[in-house]
């Protein structure tokens, strides 16, 4: 019980700051920022980690049921972290420096590697291969 409730604050903790990132996007946005610094992929993915924020949020209340994209939003927060991590290693091989490394990086991992680490475990299938329909009834139970 106490894993589930630190993983619902930590849900909420990340789909909060995930969809801070909405604000900047729509800062960027409205004021054309994006264009003076020739970084149209900032928008992009800004848009994506805000909608990645509310379907974390979404999975707050039965984490259980959403594994799947509580496992997605690490995988994906590793994926920037590793990312991070090339570009500013290739940056410093050219002697240049980020100015967000290595801050971005920790911040990234420390959200994937904490989300699967609390990711709750796999549920059973229902006895006889029957599936859970929507309303959290089997198929067959569905058919009569």
């Amino acid at each position: 019980m106490k894993r589930e409730r630190a993983l619902q604050v930590v849900l909420v903790l990340v789909g909060l700051f995930y969809c801070f990132c909405g604000y900047i996007l729509f800062d960027d946005l409205w004021h054309a920022r994006w264009l003076s610094g020739h970084s149209d992929v900032m928008p992009m993915f800004l848009s994506i980690n805000t909608a990645l924020g509310v379907c974390l949020l979404v999975a707050v209340k039965q984490p259980a049921k959403h594994r799947l994209m509580i496992a997605c939003g690490a995988w994906v927060s590793l994926a920037h972290g590793f990312t991070m991590t090339i570009m500013s290693a290739q940056a410093v091989a050219h002697g240049m420096h980020r100015k967000d490394s290595p801050q971005d990086i920790v911040i990234f991992v420390a959200i994937g590697v904490t989300l699967l680490a609390l990711l709750p475990a796999k549920q059973a299938s229902p006895a006889g291969g029957a599936r859970m329909n929507c309303f959290g009834a089997t198929t067959w139970e569905a058919l009569r």
